[in-house]
């Protein structure tokens, strides 16, 4: 078989490069389907013509990924078999702090439970096979481990302690529920307390803990950045750059060589402009529209990393792995080098940058009825902030418009398209949910100073406006040319959530339209009739939380939110990586005319969606590690004082409250309440007095005080006032 550099489009994001031409995933499934038993490697690569030996060690490597992702499993014989051949469930473990977990099926579906006994060969995140042993008394599936797939936790950011002569990590990870044991060789060496990284060079199994030693040692105190590089740890994000990597960007400057502008629509007279918050570094879109006899012609212009970083570079698998930018108070994990992300692909005023961009004509009723994509080199005409553009078109600012005069009649084409396609949106059903983000102010020290909120205003929607259509036209010219891409889905809320949410509404005497498949424009209907209502806040809540979380897919399936038929990532490049396999996709259509040879098949794109949405995931998670490090370390100093807040969830064990103003939340544990047992209502979200009959319901107002911060573990508790 003739020797050649395969490809990636049949790999997996961990699955190595392989230097001989070897049977795809789908064949050897195929091949082992027919055959109705398992299969030795000899046996499979005589059925596939694999004939060199060379060849046959690289399907012994892809044999093994398939393993690792749960498609086949290798018995005790050295056969190859189906899983699903021999009642096994792939998933990935649950863990809970107690010593319990679940198992979350790759197929979807009930989790499947694990008891502690179980879960002493396992760790939080490890992937896994399984079988069902029955039902627990509780009526749920329980499951017992086969096989272990894949561990998830090479190593385990925590306090290191040392008792009796023996040194153990204790996880900063509480899922991660097992203590990691110190081998003697380093243990000698570090303060007790000390925040260290171990790496693990044993992992459980059914009679022994974890072993590791310390690779790293991070400090004895928890300040701001050290909450950052204990998330950034914990959660295994990439976060220094590989020497290749460092090599490769030695090509790239903060200018754009003119050989690079060949070929490429001019439109640097455009007078495109940025809209971003005053922090921002990386500026990804520039918009421009004008009046076309009754309608609207815009230009959304995005920067086009596609043209640097190039499929299956070192660059390219560097950001890969990384799959998005991610977002600390202070700091950023970027997914691109700086000289790409702040500087070369950065729409930065008045100078010369490469952009794909989308020309879309807006009839007068506010609707897109037309786009072309092309490749083009322009120049933005100004830097603008949200604030800025407020300023200006909001609040009449005449300092602030005297600033930007000669672009004030250009700001006011936008505000006013803007106005129109919003406005055709929200007769389509817009929901709009309200929602106040909180923002720190740091002093010198890096510790925050107070919290203010965060108020959106028509200058951001004006850029998410635009943004969305720019996206809309992206996913329809994709699925017009019926090429591999990636859609940004969020499915319509599943039967049971909709039963549990229905049974609320009735409740309040409400509900919701639709019948079994209700529309973002039923929702929308439902908070406009309760938005005067005193309990609005909590409707809207429930209903918020009766939804699916949006995810990538190779599949579209439409965007229920935002009520889109097909919708896509475009717009941000720099910071997520599924926009630029969209941009590779546009770039391969405009340079071929047509999908075929594009890089890319349907499963290998399926495969990098499930990897874009863990990467998403896994960045919402390490954020949120550390904005509640802040909020812990802010609270601190403040045990004993009185707030106001409300109630923000609902548990079988407690209440969380967000405090008013600041929007920090704690636990009011079941045991705090007074007077009383308090039995759970999951449908009504509330938990009910058996004597007395009061109940603490989701959304309610409650007086609270603050009685315990524990920053280590980031938990505030309160109790009612």
């Amino acid at each position: 078989m003739k020797k050649q550099k395969s490809t990636s489009k049949n790999k997996t994001p961990s699955e190595p490069v392989y230097e001989y031409e070897i049977p795809s995933r789908e064949a050897i499934l195929e091949f082992l389907s027919s055959s109705g038993r398992p299969c030795s490697l000899h046996d499979i690569g005589d059925g596939l013509k694999v004939g060199e030996k060379e060849a046959r060690k690289a399907m012994r490597r892809r044999l093994r990924a398939m393993q690792r992702d749960g498609q086949i499993m290798r018995n005790r014989r050295g056969g190859y078999a189906l899983v699903e051949k021999i009642d096994l469930l792939p998933g990935r473990v649950i863990a809970h702090p107690d010593g319990y977990g679940f198992l979350a099926l790759d197929a979807g579906g009930d989790d499947l439970y694990l008891t502690p006994r179980e879960m002493r060969a396992v760790l939080h995140g490890d992937r896994v096979l399984a079988r069902v042993t029955g039902i627990d008394q509780r009526g749920r599936s329980e499951g017992a481990v086969v096989e272990i797939l894949e561990r998830a936790n090479q190593r385990v950011v925590g306090r290191y302690h040392r008792e009796a002569g023996i040194g153990f990590v204790i996880p900063d990870n509480k899922r991660i529920h097992q203590d990691i044991l110190i081998s003697g060789e380093s243990k000698q060496k570090i303060k007790n307390g000390s925040i260290v990284v171990a790496g693990i060079t044993r992992q459980p199994d059914r009679h022994t803990q974890p072993i590791g030693e310390i690779i790293e040692v991070l400090g004895d105190k928890m300040r701001g950045d050290m909450a950052v590089r204990v998330a950034v740890r914990t959660h295994n994000l990439p976060f220094e750059w590989s020497s290749e990597v460092v090599r490769e960007i030695e090509q790239f400057s903060g200018a754009v060589p003119e050989r690079d502008k060949q070929g490429r629509g001019d439109i640097r007279d455009l007078p495109l402009v940025t809209i971003d918050g005053e922090d921002a570094r990386d500026f990804d879109d520039a918009v421009f529209c004008e009046r076309k006899g009754k309608g609207w012609r815009l230009i959304v212009a995005i920067a086009d990393v596609s043209h640097y970083v190039l499929p299956d570079s070192i660059l390219d698998r560097s950001a890969l792995e990384r799959g998005t930018s991610v977002y600390f108070p202070q700091s950023v994990v970027p997914m691109l080098p700086e000289i790409l992300s702040n500087e070369l692909c950065s729409l930065k005023p008045q100078v010369d940058r490469l952009c794909l961009a989308v020309e879309l004509d807006i009839n007068a009723e506010g609707r897109t009825t037309s786009s072309r994509f092309f490749k083009g080199v322009m120049k933005s005409h100004a830097r603008l902030t949200y604030q800025e553009v407020a300023a200006i078109l909001i609040d009449k600012d005449r300092k602030t418009t005297k600033r930007y005069q000669s672009l004030l009649e250009k700001l006011k084409d936008l505000y006013a398209l803007f106005k129109l396609m919003h406005g055709q949106r929200v007769k389509r059903g817009l929901l709009d949910f309200d929602s106040e983000e909180p923002v720190f102010n740091f002093n010198k020290d890096g510790e925050i100073e107070s919290i203010h909120t965060y108020n959106r205003t028509d200058a951001h929607r004006l850029i998410e406006e635009f943004m969305l259509a720019a996206n809309v036209a992206a996913a329809e010219h994709l699925l017009e040319k019926k090429i591999p891409a990636l859609y940004r889905v969020h499915e319509t809320p599943k039967p049971e959530k909709l039963e549990d949410l229905r049974s609320f509404l009735a409740e309040l005497g409400q509900q919701l339209g639709g019948g079994d498949e209700p529309e973002a424009k039923d929702y929308a209907r439902l908070m406009e009739q309760i938005k005067q209502r005193e309990d609005a806040h909590l409707i809207q809540t429930v209903l918020l939380r009766s939804m699916p979380l949006a995810v990538y897919s190779a599949e579209n399936a439409g965007h229920f939110g935002l009520a889109f038929d097909a919708y896509t990532h475009f717009t941000s490049p720099i910071r997520r990586y599924p926009d630029l396999l969209v941009h590779r996709a546009i770039t391969h259509l405009l340079q071929h005319k047509r999908a075929a040879g594009f890089y890319l098949n349907q499963q290998r794109m399926a495969e990098l969606g499930n990897h874009c949405s863990m990467t998403e995931r896994r960045a919402d998670e390490a954020s949120r590690d550390v904005i509640q490090w802040y909020k812990c370390q802010f609270m601190e100093s403040r045990v004993g004082e009185e707030f106001s807040g409300t109630i923000s969830s609902v548990t079988s064990f407690g209440l969380f409250v967000e405090l008013d103003d600041i929007f920090i939340e704690g636990l009011v544990h079941v045991t705090s309440l007074p007077g009383d047992y308090y039995h759970y209502e999951a449908t009504g979200h509330r938990l009910r007095g058996e004597r007395t009959n009061k109940v603490y319901q989701l959304a309610q107002r409650i007086r609270v005080k603050l009685v315990r911060v524990n920053v280590e573990d980031r938990k505030i508790d309160f109790e009612p006032v």
